[in-house]
């Protein structure tokens, strides 16, 4: 799409209520991804590439418009600059570059402090910084773009490969009806969506690299990201109807080819994929007046070796559904509610776990809850909330008791809140306050790990600085 098209594009746009409510002046940087670990927002280089100001595409980032989401579904391969471009002829492929390399970077720095110091540890510890990330980010050439992170971590004094997506889009028409279609590469389930509601890039929009962490996780909520490789098709009718099917396979950072389900240090690796494991997904939205509504499901099953590539399984079938509900309120200056809430169950069959002693159980569950709301005062601040609740089923081998990390009776429970102030002096920079506060952790309230740990002593508060460029 170049630069005729994308303004015809955006002055489309214009009669929606939530482009005029999301536009702002023109600025010169953009910001947006940051996931799972570290979440990243929005890279300038996209900013560069369209012409267009942050705002255009995010309304708190990695939130994104219905400009932000029509980029990323169409490959992000929408320009506002200078493409250096040959038409195909009979005997030579055409061409299509960008004027410039796509190149973006990103810092972060932050401070958390617990409610109790872990014991033997200090509090109020500084990263900085927390980690550094290089995006490699927009057009690769007339259809086809992507985003490619590779992240820094003080705590593991090393560059590793981060979130990728990339994509080869089209659009025509079905019937009388828009039809946009594509292929997907990427490395994360969930980082191929379009909504703020499922895990990759859902809330929290930034996390602690301190804070400690409940024991239970889904399969889909985060656990393999970074893990795997995944290629599959996805497509948008009437720009209602969205639909993903895609296959992953275990793809491990740092482990030597062909994959054996043991790191080069000998210790083994818990999921190896066996065969191939299916994502599926696909959503409705909605736009009426000044609301917008989006509802769907995804979900993902795995069949995996721990520690192997042959022998017994565990199989895991996720299942989830989401919504992602925003408001704009005309008499109070355009500013902009949203809801996003996911429900994930996961069923789960250890034989492989149970027969080598590390479960108790066969046949477990757990059950994800979230649901979050954002107030966005204009462009600079958004405070925001979230109620999270994980439930499951018990097991004293799988959940052992243990100091900080462990469960006195053998639950995967936990539950809180969590409470987040962002404010924006730029539209690259960002400041961060985050409170979270846990009712249960790992099982209970009070002495949850069998140490005379309480739950409450985990509440963190975390700051974090970052900045775009």
């Amino acid at each position: 799409m170049g630069l005729k098209d994308t303004r015809a594009f955006v002055n489309g746009l214009k009669s929606y209520a939530w482009f005029r409510a999301l536009a702002l002046p023109p600025v010169s940087l953009l910001v947006m991804l940051l996931v799972i670990p570290p979440k990243a927002s929005a890279v300038p280089s996209f900013a560069r590439q369209t012409g267009l100001p942050c705002s255009a595409c995010h309304i708190n980032p990695p939130e994104l418009t219905p400009l932000g989401r029509q980029f990323k579904l169409n490959g992000y391969t929408m320009t506002g600059i200078k493409v250096i471009s040959a038409p195909p002829r009979k005997s030579t492929p055409g061409l299509a570059l960008l004027s410039y390399l796509p190149l973006a970077a990103w810092l972060e720095a932050s401070t958390t402090g617990l409610n109790k110091p872990v014991s033997g540890s200090s509090n109020w510890d500084y990263s900085f910084p927390q980690d550094v990330s290089l995006f490699l980010a927009g057009a690769f050439t007339t259809h086809a773009g992507g985003f490619i992170q590779a992240t820094y971590d003080i705590q593991d004094d090393h560059f590793t490969w981060d979130n990728t997506d990339i994509r080869y889009a089209r659009s025509t028409l079905l019937g009388s009806k828009d039809f946009a279609y594509g292929i997907d590469l990427n490395n994360n389930p969930t980082v191929e969506d379009l909504w703020n509601d499922t895990p990759a890039w859902g809330f929290p929009w930034v996390e602690s690299p301190s804070a400690p962490t409940p024991a239970a996780a889904t399969i889909i909520d985060g656990t393999l990201g970074q893990d795997v490789a995944g290629i599959g098709g996805y497509a948008m009718y009437d720009d209602h109807l969205y639909g993903a099917a895609l296959v992953y396979r275990s793809s491990h950072i740092g482990q030597p080819l062909p994959n054996t389900g043991v790191a080069p240090d000998g210790t083994p690796i818990q999921f190896n994929i066996r065969g191939t494991a299916p994502y599926w997904r696909v959503a409705w939205q909605q736009t009426m007046g000044n609301n917008y509504l989006e509802v769907g499901s995804y979900g993902i099953h795995m069949r995996s070796t721990p520690g192997g590539v042959v022998g017994p399984t565990d199989s895991y079938t996720d299942v989830a559904v989401d919504s992602q509900f925003e408001r704009v309120f005309p008499s109070l200056a355009n500013d902009i509610l949203t809801v996003h809430t996911t429900y994930i169950r996961e069923n789960s069959n250890l034989n492989a776990s149970y027969d080598a002693g590390a479960a108790s159980l066969v046949n477990h569950h757990l059950n994800t809850f979230r649901i979050n709301g954002v107030y966005h005062f204009g462009y600079r601040y958004e405070p925001s909330i979230e109620y999270f609740n994980t439930t499951g089923t018990a097991d004293p081998t799988l959940y052992a008791p243990n100091p900080l990390n462990g469960s006195n009776n053998g639950s995967p429970n936990f539950a809180g809140l969590l409470f987040n102030f962002t404010y924006w002096p730029v539209q690259n920079i960002r400041l961060a306050a985050q409170y979270t506060a846990y009712t249960k952790f790992n099982g209970g309230g009070t002495n949850y790990d069998g140490s005379g740990r309480n739950a409450s002593d985990n509440n963190s508060m975390y700051l974090d600085f970052n900045v775009i460029f």
